[in-house]
């Protein structure tokens, strides 16, 4: 009884917040809010209605789900009477957009020009307006005309070089028999053949040089085209008739700005410009790309200038960018055990080390994770440097005509500290770094060396770890190895403002080369061959990631973004299992947010008990997210977010490494008949502070389904001990 008194409270309260809802409350008297604008297409099915939509003069308010707009009902909360509350939802809602009739007759023609300019000739529109409670609707119907596919093409070039250019390039022209008239593909044709004329040393020559005459009466319903390039363009008379010329580079001068001391040679390999060269708009585009792609240089300023009528003379200068910087990050996490992990980490970078744009990177990191009045805590601490080189050490620098590409030197430190251990790693790596049209990075690693040597292990810890494989991660090794990254974007800015999309993937192999040389190795008692004194691993691991963010709503302000990772390694040879630090982990600030860092997995094995604070971890990962993020006010915003995934371990033989028995309950090991019974979900909700040049980010995370106890976690059991967890970040999650 009293559950549904609840009930009917509930839902008087749901109407009584729909009826006072309203879109129109504030529109004046006798006018209307513009509700929607319909377009439909009479005669065709196949031409987008959706491409005639921006050549409306009016549009109404942007909707976000069925027709709906948050911001319209706040802004209608107010009562018009410029008050303290009505300054305050006018500000954070959105106003109604106040139909205009008079908008109608040049949106009209707005689409026949439009239409008429896709080949589509005599196209009409007529419009219908619907009112109804205070809302216009406008109906567009859209009647296509009449196309004329060509049927004969003639061309007059009286200059014998530039037809002969022309003639060459055949290949590449874009209108030909059968396609059909129309003004954007003769202006689009128009500029493709402009820019091959500019790339073969035709200084300032435009398409208003080609004239096009089409002829609809020669032949039924198709058209004879006849193209002309004249010495004068379509804004000029035949009075202002000059011949074309080819014009050549006369002198090239860089001048590096603001006493930027920069080698010459350095300068003259980023040049692809030599004075007594023919012109060339292409070569102009890639110097330019090249000099803008230096991080040295904030600002690349190719000026070109005409010395007389067949001479360019070219000036670049550079601006330098800021030539030394320090970035400092931090991403810190609680959960409801009180446990606090904390990661800092600040870098230096000089873009100028020697003088020919060689970039030195210093790198400071820690990760503390610890209790308050809790003597239990684990530290990390780590130092990296890092040298890249403007050019591909070891290949002709002819073989990378496009942007400049990169060798990197790296070395770095890690010390970790934990109640169960103390490792140190040291880690170099040489390889290169390179991008095909800003769209594909490359980075490849011939050398990947990594030394791991423990300290302090506790041994009832070693005796005691539930997972047997971890026997042999928790030993020195040595890795050497190989190893490479593809990345690819569809936009490369660093906030993009429309939806985008990016992949990277990453292999990294080890032990291979090693293992050539076994015969010529010492070995231990378990038969692994040893370099210095310890084992080397043997190991192929790879790593893919996926992530497309889908951005709508009013200045694309809401956005969707999903992300699938999926990564497996696998020991082999030399090694009975992968080195820890080449495991999957999940959870965190940028994982599984509703659990810490590692601790979830592997499988549906419970939480090993042996680690005072969570080491999960595991052979290959799976993991999905799904974060929806929109505004509040100012430059505050929320996101709504659901994790899934785990880690699990390859599954395999142990027969003969272990005295006793291995339970299968800690082994996490991957199986297709329990997988849906191995995820791991959490979900939660998350503030972000967007400054455009840096975006703070808190995130509350829960746990959903457990799989180390079976069975979904109960609302209650959120604010109990391990239930949440509280992130703050720097920058997006992914």
């Amino acid at each position: 009884m009293k559950r549904n008194y609840i009930h009917t409270i509930f839902k008087l309260v749901i109407v009584c917040f729909l009826v006072s809802c309203s879109t129109t409350k504030l529109v004046p008297q006798g006018e209307y809010r513009l509700r929607e604008n319909i377009i439909n297409i009479t005669n065709s099915k196949d031409y987008p209605a959706s491409d005639l939509k921006s050549y409306v003069k009016q549009s109404p308010n942007n909707y976000y789900f069925l027709k709906w707009n948050p911001r319209l009902y706040i802004y209608n909360w107010g009562d018009g009477s410029n008050s303290g509350w009505d300054k305050f939802v006018r500000r954070i809602g959105e106003e109604p957009v106040i139909f205009d009739s008079t908008k109608i007759e040049s949106s009209k023609e707005a689409m026949i020009s439009h239409l008429e300019y896709l080949g589509y000739y005599n196209s009409t529109v007529s419009d219908t307006v619907i009112y109804k409670n205070r809302n216009a609707t406008v109906k567009y119907n859209v009647t296509l005309g009449k196309q004329y596919p060509l049927n004969e093409i003639n061309y007059i070039i009286p200059d014998t070089v530039m037809a002969s250019i022309i003639s060459k390039d055949s290949a590449s022209i874009e209108i030909h028999k059968g396609k059909m008239l129309s003004e954007s593909a003769l202006e689009s044709e128009s500029e493709r053949m402009a820019q091959l004329l500019r790339n073969n040393g035709y200084y300032g020559f435009t398409k208003n040089y080609f004239f096009y005459f089409a002829d609809t009466t020669k032949v039924k319903d198709k058209a004879n085209l006849l193209v002309k390039l004249e010495n004068y363009t379509r804004n000029e008379s035949s009075q202002n008739s000059k011949e074309h010329a080819q014009y050549r580079i006369s002198q090239v001068n860089i001048r590096p700005q603001n006493n930027l001391k920069v080698n010459d040679n350095f300068l003259s390999q980023i040049n692809r410009l030599s004075a007594g060269s023919l012109y060339d708009e292409s070569a102009v585009a890639n110097t330019y790309g090249r000099f803008s792609s230096v991080p040295l240089f904030s600002n690349v300023n190719v000026q070109l200038s005409e010395i007389d009528s067949a001479q360019v003379e070219c000036n670049i200068r550079l601006t330098p960018a800021k030539l030394q910087g320090v970035k400092f990050n931090l991403e810190s996490s609680i959960n409801s055990n009180a446990l606090l992990g904390v990661s800092p980490s600040l870098s230096y970078t000089h873009k100028n080390i020697f003088g020919s744009g060689e970039m030195l990177s210093l790198g400071f990191m820690g990760n503390f994770q610890f209790k308050f009045n809790d003597k239990v805590r684990s530290n990390e601490f780590g130092v990296s440097a890092g040298l890249s080189f403007p050019e591909f050490l070891g290949l002709p620098e002819r073989l990378f005509p496009g942007n400049l590409p990169q060798t990197e030197f790296n070395i770095s430190y890690n010390y970790q500290d934990r109640p169960e251990y103390t490792r140190n790693i040291i880690s170099t790596s040489f390889g290169y770094r390179f991008d095909v049209n800003k769209r594909f990075y490359y980075q490849i690693y011939p050398i990947q060396l990594n030394m791991v040597r423990l300290f302090n292990i506790d041994q009832s810890f070693f005796d005691n770890l539930k997972d047997p494989l971890l026997h042999y991660s928790y030993k020195n090794h040595l890795d050497l190895g190989l190893g490479g990254t593809l990345y690819y974007t569809t936009d490369n800015s660093i906030n993009p403002s429309n939806s985008y999309f990016y992949f990277r993937c990453q292999l990294d192999m080890a032990g291979n080369l090693l293992s050539l040389f076994n015969n010529y190795m010492d070995s231990d008692q378990s038969n692994a061959k040893l370099i210095w004194g310890v084992p080397y691993s043997q190991f192929i691991r790879g790593e893919m990631t996926g992530v497309y963010t889908y951005k709508f709503g009013f200045d694309n302000r809401f956005s969707l973004a999903t992300r699938l990772n999926i990564g497996a390694g696998y020991a082999y040879g030399n090694s009975t299992a992968l080195p820890f630090e080449r495991l999957f982990y999940a959870g965190g600030a940028n994982s599984m947010r509703g659990w810490q860092t590692r601790s979830v997995g592997p499988g549906t094995a419970p939480t090993d008990s042996t680690f005072t604070i969570a080491s999960q971890a595991g052979d290959m990962k799976i993991e999905g997210n799904v974060e929806f993020r929109f505004p509040l006010f100012w430059k505050l915003g929320a996101a709504l977010f659901y994790d899934l995934g785990n880690v699990w371990n390859i599954p395999r033989s142990l027969e003969g490494f272990f005295e006793t028995e291995v339970s299968e309950e800690y082994r996490g090991e991957f199986n297709f008949n329990n997988l849906s019974k191995s995820f791991a979900s959490s979900w939660g909700v998350g503030l972000r502070l967007d400054f455009n040049s840096i975006l703070v980010r808190v995130d509350w995370g829960f746990k959903g389904f457990d799989p180390s106890i079976g069975r979904w976690v109960k609302p209650r059991e959120w604010f109990g001990a391990g239930g949440s967890a509280f992130h703050f970040g720097i920058g997006l999650p992914f």
